[in-house]
């Protein structure tokens, strides 16, 4: 694994396993609904906090609890579903988009009730901002292809719950989404042997359609976002 033996072979990189236990601790209990601060302020806030090395393991490691648990809240509807139902559900990491198009009433969007308490607007988005601002650096803390395998289940969630209205399209919508892609695209220029475009990303880059944004206090339309085009002029490099 070539991002291993970067890691293991640079003496540049200090990491601090209890140093990192600590800030994960302090941005998931600090932060979130709870907090009297808006959204994009405390992720400017989390952004400064997670400025290093272990700051960067940090971020990838809140991505990938959040796919990680979203993976897990989806695999229990479906079996809810089947118990209720009779329906079997599919549940695959690399594209949850049949899942949708199949049972996309019956289900409920993972990212806004996950149990670590990370909210998408504000742990994700800042979490993704300092990988993008970073990427260079990230095959020198962790495994940038497993980081990417979850940056694209985070943004394949997001998108469906944009596209098939579970998820008001505000401007914390818009601004996690574009974070997401512009990471990613971060990321696939910073490592030598860039993985293929999931399924999922590629259907939707296909796309040309504009979504309003609204304000996230009413119902202002405040503009717009083509995620199809935002996601072919930063991924097809």
């Amino acid at each position: 694994m070539r991002w291993l033996r970067q890691l293991l072979g640079s003496k540049r990189v200090q990491l601090d396993p209890g140093r990192q236990q600590a800030l994960l601790r302090d941005v998931r209990h600090r932060y979130g609904v709870g907090s009297p601060a808006r959204f994009s302020e405390q992720v400017e806030a989390i952004t400064r906090i997670l400025n290093d090395d272990d700051g960067l393991v940090v971020a990838a490691r809140i991505v990938s609890e959040v796919a990680d648990e979203a993976h897990a809240d989806l695999q229990a509807q479906a079996h809810d579903v089947h118990r209720r139902t009779g329906r079997r559900l599919l549940v695959h990491r690399r594209s949850y988009r049949p899942l949708w198009k199949e049972a996309g009433p019956a289900l409920r969007w993972p990212l806004f009730a996950l149990p670590g308490r990370l909210h998408p607007y504000v742990q994700v988005s800042a979490a993704v901002s300092v990988v993008g601002s970073r990427a260079p650096r990230l095959g020198q803390v962790t495994d940038p292809d497993l980081f990417l395998a979850r940056v694209f289940e985070v943004l394949d969630l997001t998108i469906i719950g944009c596209e098939y209205g579970q998820v008001r399209v505000d401007t914390d919508a818009a601004a996690l989404a574009d974070r997401l892609i512009s990471t990613a695209g971060q990321v696939l220029a910073a490592i030598d042997d860039p993985p293929r475009l999931p399924p999922p990303v590629r259907e939707a880059m296909r796309r040309n359609n504009t979504l309003d944004v609204h304000d996230p206090t009413g119902p202002r339309v405040v503009g717009g976002i083509n995620l199809g085009a935002r996601m072919r002029e930063t991924l097809l490099v």
